[in-house]
């Protein structure tokens, strides 16, 4: 009897974990990149912070999503640690309000959510009908693992053993705390584990006191999960945020333990159901740790960043800097995570445009060989964000995120032929320069300086489409074309005139000056690129550039070309 008592417990858990991994995979496909959007505007203070914290981990049911979405803002110093901090306080509060909901009897819903979800997945014609579907199975699934849950251990009297090995496992209040805090970290749930204690309050299993403890245990071990496996660890700075959140749980055990018998007698006053006894004191104990922890946190986040400050990045420019393995597993944040790597190869290919032009004028070999070498390390970048995002597979994308990705790989991959034309060609050209010690006239070298700014500044619009894909800048990005079209037909026109007037340096770079105009130009190609997935979501832009042909005036057309003929 005891042996399938614990069986079924053990397929009762399990099918409440899948019902929250369906919940939560449901909501980031559907939600995920407005909910880091709420994330990233809160981070101004930490009063609101601590509002989308709740708000974000209540849709989410995971404190340690909430806290990689927020970790994405918080490292390299973009936000301040201290709002970051009063989000993982909210979010330890949104927690607990799924286990309040599920803690009335509500399992009559289980099959219309059922009904409802599947309906949705199986007929929704939107991507996000289908995630919400999910999401409404999920929830099912929970209240279902409950009813079996409580079914399971319902008939106490008929297992005297597993009461007494129970008993006497949650004898001691410290014990219970080490316990959940080793099983919520087992299992990566809080809320599953809390929801777990409840039942075993309810049928009997366990003492009230040692249902307190067990419930400061699940909560200390919801935050070593992030300090464990959600850190870099070549980087202490990338600890403070994951550390802070376990500092806090860990002082509201400490001072919440000592005084579990008194907390039990007053609250079983207020509420004789143990299950919801539980649920409330998990509520009251995030709640009181976000009242006494708010007004300090700054002092906190001080003294984290003193004991964790942030390590030198290592030298070594092919080595990527934001494509954090960790956050695999929340797209939204994993793709957050592959636009600040694009943005760092970017930068990376800004230089060696300005540098290949200063070694082009100046006829430096040693910019030669380092744009070269910057062109490895480009080459190496590109290649790491394709791996990375192609990670992410089609299935745990939205239909949003799913095109974010595409363009993110393909805004990569022309900053990469970027390179290449800068290093193969452009370099090329120079090194030709060096060696037949040739140079541009005065008006020569002015022209493609100027030339040369234009595509500079074209470029850093170009970063400015890609991580706002505002319309509007996409727009003038593309009116930019036209304008450097017209700019390269009057440099190649003023440089023909000088030809026509025989001027020796003119002559000599002729075929220099004009090829260093195509590769300017086809650099200028690639960097616009951006703008017309931007556009094409808009609805801006045309289907072809080529006129409509009258079908009369294309049969004129033909007799025309016949009659010629």
């Amino acid at each position: 009897m005891s042996s399938m008592i614990l069986l079924d417990l053990l397929g009762g858990v399990a099918l409440l974990l899948w019902g929250l991994h369906m919940v939560h995979s449901g909501i980031v496909r559907a939600f995920g990149s407005d909910l880091r959007r709420i994330l990233g505007t809160a981070l101004r203070n930490r009063f609101l912070a601590f509002l989308a914290g709740i708000i974000v981990t209540a849709l989410l049911q995971s404190s340690t999503a909430t806290g990689l979405m927020t970790a994405s803002f918080v490292t390299g110093g973009a936000v301040d640690l201290a709002p970051a901090l009063a989000i993982m306080l909210g979010a330890n509060v949104g927690t607990t309000l799924i286990v309040q909901a599920l803690s009335f009897n509500v399992t009559a819903v289980a099959p219309l959510l059922f009904l409802v979800g599947v309906i949705a997945f199986k007929r929704g014609g939107q991507t996000r009908t289908r995630d919400l579907g999910r999401v409404a199975i999920g929830i099912g699934l929970m209240l279902l693992s409950l009813h079996i849950l409580l079914d399971t251990l319902a008939p106490a009297e008929e297992a005297p053993a597993v009461r007494t090995l129970l008993a006497a496992i949650t004898g001691d209040s410290f014990l219970c705390v080490l316990m959940a805090a080793v099983l919520t970290w087992v299992a990566h749930s809080s809320v599953t584990v809390v929801l777990l204690i409840m039942s075993l309050a309810y049928s009997g299993f366990i003492t009230p006191v040692a249902a307190l403890a067990l419930t400061l245990g699940a909560n200390l071990g919801s935050a070593i999960n992030p300090v464990i496996e959600g850190s870099n660890s070549s980087n202490p700075a990338s600890y403070r945020l994951p550390l802070g959140n376990l500092l806090n749980r860990m002082v509201g055990c400490a001072l919440a333990l000592p005084f579990l018998h008194p907390i039990a007698d007053a609250l079983s006053r207020f509420e004789p159901n143990a299950s919801r006894m539980t649920a409330d004191f998990h509520t009251a104990f995030n709640l009181v740790l976000a009242i006494v922890f708010i007004l300090p946190l700054a002092w906190l986040a001080s003294l984290l960043t003193r004991f964790l400050p942030e390590r030198a990045k290592p030298n070594n420019p092919t080595a990527p800097l934001y494509l954090d393995e960790a956050a695999l597993g929340t797209p939204s944040v994993a793709l957050a995570c592959a636009e600040r790597e694009v943005l760092h190869l970017g930068d990376i290919v800004e230089s060696m445009l300005l540098q290949g032009m200063t070694a082009l004028m100046t006829d430096d070999r040693r910019l030669v060989a380092e744009v070269s070498r910057m062109d490895n390390a480009v080459d190496k970048l590109d290649e790491a964000v394709k791996l990375y995002v192609t990670r992410l597979t089609r299935e745990s994308l939205d239909e949003r995120d799913g095109h974010r990705a595409m363009e993110i790989i393909a805004f990569s991959i022309n900053l990469e032929h970027i390179g290449d034309i800068i290093d193969k060609n452009l370099m090329e050209l120079a090194q030709k320069k060096i060696k037949r010690k040739l140079a541009f006239s005065k008006q020569g070298a002015a022209e493609l300086e100027a030339f040369h700014q234009e595509v500079i500044g074209n470029l850093k619009l170009a970063f400015s489409v890609f991580m706002s894909g505002d319309v509007k800048i996409a727009r003038q990005l593309i009116a930019e074309k036209a304008t450097l079209r017209t700019a390269e037909l009057a440099a190649a026109e003023s440089h023909l005139e000088r030809l026509r007037e025989r001027r020796p340096e003119s002559i000599e770079s002729s075929s220099l000056h004009l090829d260093v105009l195509r590769d300017l130009k086809r650099i200028h190609s690639h960097i616009c690129s951006v703008a017309y997935p931007v556009l094409e979501r808009a609805g801006a832009l045309q289907p072809s550039r080529l006129r409509v042909v009258e079908p009369d005036e294309s049969s004129t057309d033909d007799k025309d070309a016949a009659s010629a003929g």
